[in-house]
């Protein structure tokens, strides 16, 4: 059973991603460290007894259409009250609206835990969250009126309707229809897919943020507007009306994830009676909607990455206690009696630990990109830094983090041999819900386009160059530790940023010289490698911390083990980003 890993977190917070610093210089209000533990201890008590028993049911039973309504697991209802009575979903909503207004490194360490308890359960609040941020961003002042307080309460829920059947990250080619209508509201008409928790019994009103394209808006993505559609219109004074011209037509039959309805969604067919279309109102100016979207999508990505780290910390758990209590041969040197527990034998102990080496690296990575997020709305002087520190940050946590998920939960399934197939043992669980992320909120290759191509010219490419010497001081700073627990990190940290900045300077030339195919080529291992590179600088600011909390050693072993096991793989993927291109274009031949 999951443990939420409440020490783990808060000293990554702490003393990898930048938190204590943040308060200590006080830019994060009246957010004392006293405060920080009590937040992370309640989350974590949440999410281990509240959350984590109702996974499996919800795996089992999914989400059920009846009657044209859409039936949650059991318990799952009931759950989501109680969460939201705990005030968990406006720790970060704005105070005038009745949210909490704190930093977002504690909501992403909250979302953490309840991911790991039940990823299907904490897409719903998830996706509210992103909504707020873009009302509150773009939303006209009656639309933050009538609908922010109850949406930062969680009393109604958010929905985030991008994808048609025949647009997916191709958004520019949606057909979804808008209508004016003389009183300023619009009608709504059209279809969208793989809506998550686009119908449920969990609330009584749902709120969808819709794309839709203008009778007279310009092709593509310049002709997009972004509706406010609620599930039931809302009276002037806040309570419900009549029920939109919107309702969910089928959910999908999935990998993983069962217990969150994904939904297709009809828009304006008239089921309801009277006038056809949905009606909506503009969030933003008309065909700027996906701007508006964007503020949405961008908060999504960074809480998909923490998917990845929830399931890889759950997956790891499980895996490492199952190798503790199951005997099998006798291990090189065990000196017990009979068989011993198969974490003493060192191939498995190699998988446990990159399993844990990448949790920790890919949590260290999401963390790093919440402090940047809230330093480009707290820290005065240098905001332009923090929000391009928080761009170059935002795919690499996305991907590397959810592809560290599938990994993690892969090799979990390992560790428990033959059982880890079958469905009881509950590894598979993790795999399957596990694959969707990297495909979800843009592909991770998308990712990697937008890492290479918008990411790494920011400042002419300034910015990147400055992070790589933060990453070079860090090895640095180990180098002049002395500690033998660290063996060869310097070294291998020194290696794995030297090939990291070589193929940064590579793209960045190649694209100056309108090579973008070659740059593109080379932009998921480049990703990787980037990814490898953070995870084995973060996992050695953590072993300089020296906080003496007990954990020190273990922290600097782990740091060590991923710099001498895991950071070789840098050279290969330098390789493949500088030197792939044309091998890939000439081998285009072979898939005809």
């Amino acid at each position: 059973m999951y443990k939420a890993p409440v020490e783990d977190i808060a000293f990554t917070l702490r003393h990898v991603a930048g938190l204590s610093d943040a308060i200590d210089k006080g830019l994060l209000g009246d957010l004392g460290e006293d405060l920080v533990d009590a937040i992370l201890n309640e989350a974590g008590r949440f999410a281990t007894e509240e959350v984590a028993p109702l996974a499996d049911i919800g795996d089992r039973q999914g989400a059920r259409l009846v009657d044209g309504e859409v039936k949650t697991p059991d318990g799952w209802a009931k759950l989501y009250q109680d969460w939201i009575a705990g005030g968990w979903n406006g720790l970060t909503g704005p105070e005038e609206y009745g949210g909490q207004g704190l930093p977002n490194m504690l909501n992403v360490a909250a979302l953490e835990m309840w991911n790991s308890g039940a990823t299907a359960f904490a897409l719903c609040p998830t996706l509210t969250m992103g909504a707020v941020e873009a009302l509150s961003a773009h939303g006209s002042p009656e639309l933050r009126h009538k609908y922010l307080a109850k949406l930062i309460s969680g009393q109604w829920t958010a929905t985030m309707n991008l994808t048609e059947p025949h647009a997916g990250s191709d958004v520019g080619a949606l057909k979804s229809r808008a209508e004016r209508r003389d009183d300023g509201t619009y009608r709504l008409f059209g279809q969208k897919i793989f809506i998550t928790w686009g119908e449920h019994d969990a609330t009584d009103n749902i709120i969808h943020l819709v794309l839709a394209r203008l009778p007279d808006a310009p092709a593509g993505t310049r002709g997009i507007s972004l509706f406010l559609v609620p599930k039931f219109l809302v009276n002037d004074d806040g309570s419900l009306g009549r029920r939109n011209d919107v309702f969910c037509h089928s959910l999908e039959h999935k990998m993983g994830i069962h217990g969150s309805p994904t939904c297709t969604m009809i828009y304006g067919d008239g089921r309801f009676g009277g006038e056809k279309g949905a009606v909506g109102w503009l969030v933003g100016e008309e065909n700027k909607g996906l701007n508006c979207m964007f503020t949405m999508m961008n908060n999504a990505r960074l809480t998909v990455g923490m998917q990845g780290v929830a399931i890889a910390e759950a997956a790891t758990q499980k895996a490492i206690a199952y190798a503790m209590e199951r005997t099998q041969g006798r291990a090189p040197g065990w000196s017990g009696s009979g068989m011993s527990p198969i974490i003493e034998h060192p191939d498995v102990a190699r998988m446990l630990l990159t399993m844990k080496a990448l949790t920790q690296g890919s949590r260290a990575i999401s963390y790093a990109c919440a402090h940047a997020i809230d330093m480009s709305h707290r820290a005065s002087g240098d905001k332009q830094h923090w929000q391009e520190r928080a761009a170059l940050l935002t795919p690499i946590a996305k991907s590397f983090s959810t592809d560290a998920g599938v990994d993690v939960a892969s090799l979990g399934i390992q560790v428990h041999g033959g059982m880890g197939f079958i469905e009881e043992t509950g590894a598979a669980r993790f795999l399957r819900d596990a694959r969707i992320a990297p495909i979800y909120e843009g592909t991770n290759g998308i990712q990697a386009i937008d890492l290479v191509s918008r990411k790494l010219p920011l400042s002419n490419g300034d910015h990147v160059k400055g992070f790589l010497a933060e990453l070079r001081d860090i090895a640095d700073q180990v180098r002049s530790s002395n500690l033998d627990g660290f063996g060869e990190t310097a070294a291998r940290l020194d290696s794995a940023i030297a090939d990291l900045e070589q193929a940064t300077g590579w793209l960045l030339k190649v694209q100056a010289d309108g090579k973008v195919a070659d740059a593109l080529s080379g932009a998921t291992p480049y990703q990787r490698l980037f990814g490898l590179a953070l995870t084995g600088s973060y996992l050695a600011k953590g072993g300089l911390a020296r906080v003496s909390d007990g954990a020190d050693e273990r922290r600097i072993a782990l740091c060590r083990f991923a710099a001498e096991n895991l950071l070789s793989e840098t050279a290969a993927l330098k390789d493949r980003v500088i030197n792939g291109a044309d091998s890939l274009a000439a081998a285009r031949i072979a898939l005809a």
